[in-house]
């Protein structure tokens, strides 16, 4: 057992309130002062940790009580006992979680922070009001009164006058103001039809997080965050997941960018040989891997350019004719017959999987799935269970394969995105966090 890194995490009382900015202004901040920043995301969003590692120079892991047993969550933080200070950020609302209880717990921030130990500092949009913006944090910091709470950074504040008035009621409310940040319209990341563009995509990234940096060492107290940081749990390694082959050909590019970092990491630690390949770049997979694993992505945004990759489809139907082939979202929809882009377009892809799948026809699919395999995939045997979680805007049009598995969400309904299989060729639209423990 070892004491892990003392910690903070960076939450909110909704989305849209500049906490991942303030992240990571915050990250870099840290990093230049010369603190080894190790970086979290509590909960499932796959975006933000790339952001992460952008601004602080170590890759950002994701902490999941939803899908997590406390054996995972302890094997990804005695990982990086090597750090200074561990910063988080949380998702959504510090307390918004799921309705049904994971492997142990409902997913919250919240839930995050009381099992690393790390005290939450809210990030308080007060533009509207002034002190009854005290009220609002008080209710953040009584509804659990376990919590850890280190204090506020109110953000969008319009004039010394609006901070006065706010800093009056965070006083009366006994809540500590690590930081005020005046309202600025540039302080933003781009978005799209999924959120937040890839870190890979945005046109300055690095300008943006310096900018950041700047603002919030200008603006909040960084001697008193630090000294807020605390870590009151003990972890133990292990529990990372084992690989589902020695020798994996990963894609890694703008279509294919996306598997959760635990899982690289465990595959990695247990000897298993990853071989990066771009399909964008027309790369096959390396014909000696194992398995190809082609994970989530945009592919919908460079379908044209995919469709004409013939070196890359030819090496990906080679292998699967005598080894496994597995997709994720982005993925499984490469290996199926068609993708239809938004403008109506209609490009083939590998053609190893007969589903069809539409960004013309959009419906919004998002949570955490639990999967029942009802088939082997690459990795686990028949009847293993699986977490993951879904997240995507494209409509199955045809799907005539045999079902991989018995899906359902977070609270034990059945969803119908059920995967794929033909042959070797396996398909899931969750992306795999973890399989459940015995």
């Amino acid at each position: 057992m070892t004491d892990v890194p003392p910690g903070l995490l960076i939450s909110a009382p909704s989305s849209g309130t500049g906490k991942t900015t303030v992240m990571l202004g915050l990250l870099r901040a840290l990093r230049d002062d010369g603190l080894t920043v190790q970086p979290y995301k509590s909960g499932p969003d796959y975006i933000d940790p790339a952001f992460h590692r952008a601004a602080s120079g170590r890759p950002s892991f994701n902490l999941d009580t939803w899908a997590m047993d406390p054996v995972l969550l302890n094997g990804i933080a005695a990982e990086m006992m090597d750090a200074d200070i561990c910063v988080a950020e949380g998702s959504m609302g510090l307390y918004d979680g799921v309705a049904t209880q994971g492997q142990t717990g409902f997913g919250s921030s919240a839930e995050t922070a009381m099992r690393m130990g790390w005290p939450v500092i809210l990030v308080v949009d007060v533009g509207g009001q002034a002190q009854s913006a005290a009220a609002t944090a008080l209710g953040f910091k009584a509804y659990a009164p376990d919590l850890p709470f280190a204090g506020v950074i109110l953000n969008r504040v319009a004039s010394p006058r609006h901070e006065r008035l706010a800093r009056l009621g965070m006083d009366k409310a006994g809540i500590p103001v690590l930081g005020v940040l005046p309202r600025r319209g540039d302080l933003s990341l781009p978005e799209r039809h999924l959120g937040l563009i890839q870190a890979v995509e945005h046109p300055d990234l690095e300008t943006a997080i310096a900018g950041y940096a700047e603002f919030l060492r200008a603006h909040v107290d960084l001697s008193a965050i630090h000294a807020a940081a605390a870590g009151t749990v003990q972890q133990s390694g292990g529990g990372l997941p084992r690989p589902p082959a020695q020798r994996i050909a990963l894609a890694q590019d703008a279509a294919f960018s996306f598997t959760y970092p635990h899982l690289l990491k465990g595959w990695r630690a247990a000897g298993a040989e990853i071989l990066p390949f771009s399909p964008l770049a027309d790369e096959p997979p390396d014909a000696g891997a194992d398995l190809v694993w082609l994970p989530g992505g945009y592919p919908e945004l460079h379908a044209g350019q995919l469709a004409g990759a013939s070196r890359f489809l030819a090496g990906l139907r080679a292998h699967a004719e005598t080894r496994p082939v597995h997709g994720e979202c982005g993925g499984y929809m490469a290996l199926g017959t068609a993708l239809i882009d938004k403008e109506g377009n209609t490009h083939a892809m590998a053609g190893l999987l007969g589903l069809v799948t539409s960004y013309e026809k959009r419906k919004f699919h998002l949570g955490y799935r639990r999967a029942v395999l009802g088939a082997a995939m690459p990795g686990f045997a028949t009847g293993q269970a699986l977490r993951g979680h879904e997240f995507h805007y494209s409509t199955i049009l045809e799907q005539p394969d045999a079902a991989l598995a018995d899906v359902f969400d977070a609270d034990g309904n059945p969803v119908p995105e059920t995967g794929s299989l033909r042959g070797n060729v396996t398909g899931t639209f969750f992306h795999l966090i973890t399989p459940e423990a015995a």
